[in-house]
């Protein structure tokens, strides 16, 4: 009887491990349908902006230089200071001009008491009328003479052209100087200008009048509002972009680095995908979209960018549905199984 048992236990046992045996893993099936997430494409109003890199410019801006060569005699430089238009900054040793100059009057005194004597002269047919027109010559020729000398002598002087703030000091009294030589620089910070370049595909960001924003290295907390006041009528050839002046009141450093946002003058609907689903490809780049079930691979252009998102500008259409989750096992052709249908408005935010 206990033998019986031993060999029903054994031959159960044997049974079990075979079943077990024939069973075997699961094998892999190729085409079954991959299951992939779904946003339906579909138009949207982006407030599309743009950040470009500009300089901030003195509304006036001048490099003081003398016009002739010469010894400095007279120097006042403020440095740092508002000075006034008409503000004498330098002048030359001008002791040769001077004398020429009173050469100059002597002889032209001279020159008009004769011009005088010989009208009286005429008046009476004294004498005829070539002689006066002589003395009459050298009377207007001396007068040319001291107007040129005076010129000369006007340019040993320089002066601030307009009202501003005068910058640092670089030559000191007694030195030689030439018309390459810079004094000083003078701008006027009252009312600041900056310039500013955008690529040609932007051209529809900026119009004369329209008001951006700028935000500068030294404050960066509150944004200056800045006019359009000036646009290039070209395009430059070598870097496609286009160059725009702006003009607004502040207190900035010319020179300083700033950062200009720019808003798009008329906004258009747009179709916007999540960046992440844009499929890189050496010429093209692409997207993956279902057509009746099955992944279809499909050329796009892309446009604005947002740290989240892109604009596509060709190659889908609105209610094309776009796969966001699990391309990385799709390939073109290959069946598709839906699972979740994403909101288009909330993943692009």
């Amino acid at each position: 009887m206990r033998k019986i048992h031993t060999i029903a236990l054994v031959g159960l046992l044997f049974s079990v491990a075979c079943s077990e045996k024939q069973k075997g893993p699961d094998k892999f099936n190729p085409n079954a349908p991959v299951s992939v997430d779904i946003t339906i494409a579909e138009n949207q109003k982006v407030e599309k902006g743009v950040e470009v890199n500009g300089t901030i410019l003195a509304n006036d801006y001048v490099e003081l230089r003398p016009e002739t060569n010469g010894r400095i005699t007279f120097l006042q430089v403020p440095e740092g200071k508002l000075i006034k238009a008409g503000t004498i900054i330098a002048k030359l040793n001008d002791a040769d001009l001077q004398a020429q100059l009173l050469k100059a009057k002597a002889q032209l005194d001279l020159a008009i008491i004769n011009e005088q004597r010989n009208k009286q002269l005429l008046a009476i047919k004294g004498i005829n009328q070539s002689d006066y027109d002589v003395s009459l010559q050298q009377v207007k020729s001396l007068q040319a003479d001291m107007a040129y000398t005076q010129s000369l002598i006007d340019k040993t002087v320089v002066k601030a052209p307009f009202t501003g703030q005068i910058g640092l000091r670089l030559v000191s009294i007694g030195a030689f100087v030439n018309t390459t030589t810079t004094i000083a620089s003078l701008q006027n910070t009252n009312q600041l200008k900056m310039d500013f370049t955008v690529p040609e595909m932007y051209a529809s960001y900026v119009g004369v009048g329209k008001k951006v924003n700028i935000l500068t290295s030294g404050n960066t907390a509150n944004k200056v509002t800045a006019t359009i006041v000036a646009i290039e009528p070209q395009i430059s050839a070598t870097s496609r972009n286009l160059k725009i002046r702006t003009s607004f009141q502040g207190k900035v450093l010319p020179g300083a680095f700033a950062k200009v946002y720019l808003q798009e003058t008329n906004s258009k609907p747009s179709i916007m995908v999540p960046s992440n689903v844009i499929i890189p490809d050496s010429k093209t780049k692409q997207l993956v979209i279902v057509k009746n079930g099955i992944a279809k691979f499909v050329p796009v252009e892309t446009g604005y960018r947002t740290q989240t998102a892109v604009e596509i500008t060709k190659g889908l259409q609105v209610g094309d549905s776009v796969i966001v989750a699990g391309m990385l096992f799709v390939k073109d052709g290959a069946k598709l199984k839906i699972g979740k249908t994403l909101s288009n408005i909330v993943i692009t935010k």
